[in-house]
């Protein structure tokens, strides 16, 4: 008989979490961020990949809203490439794209040529999203070597050091 009673408690209390759960899901959002690990290792990849081309750069790593998890600058790395490196990162983020391709999609006289003057927004070829499982999980940015397609190759190599750690 103690059973019975404790099951009919039960029920009805597990009946009534699922609409709570259900509300729940409804009203918040799960995301997925890279651990700081996985960032720093992410910099790294991207930096020693620039300074096996010749090129002292810095690297900025930012979580899916652009905010800085890891920035690194190599020894000889203009003043100027840390805040370009975070700046192509947060753009990389915000935008959903590679800076590379929107350097193209915003050249004057186009349709998008508007978001060379947002706040922060950089369009010069060396931020890439950093993508997981389809779920977008940050960005890098990488400024100081002779290109922008240099800095893309270099933002792309540490991309590519973290990726069985992402589950691509």
């Amino acid at each position: 008989m103690q059973k019975l009673a404790i099951s009919i408690i039960a029920l009805p209390v597990l009946v009534g979490a699922a609409p709570i759960a259900l509300a729940q899901d409804e009203a918040l959002v799960t995301i997925k961020m890279m651990k700081p690990e996985i960032a720093l290792k992410l910099a790294q990849g991207a930096l020693e990949h620039c300074r096996g081309q010749d090129a002292q750069v810095a690297v900025a790593v930012v979580d899916r809203s652009g905010v800085v998890q890891v920035l690194l600058r190599d020894r000889f790395a203009g003043a100027h490439t840390p805040e370009t490196a975070r700046r192509k990162a947060w753009t990389a983020a915000s935008f959903r794209g590679d800076t590379l391709a929107l350097s193209e999609a915003t050249k004057p006289g186009s349709a998008a040529y508007g978001a060379n003057f947002i706040g922060d927004a950089l369009m010069l070829g060396g931020g890439v999203p950093v993508d997981a499982g389809g779920t977008m999980v940050g960005a890098v940015g990488v400024s100081g070597s002779p290109s922008g397609e240099l800095d893309d190759a270099c933002a792309r190599a540490g991309i590519e050091t973290v990726a069985a750690d992402l589950g691509f």
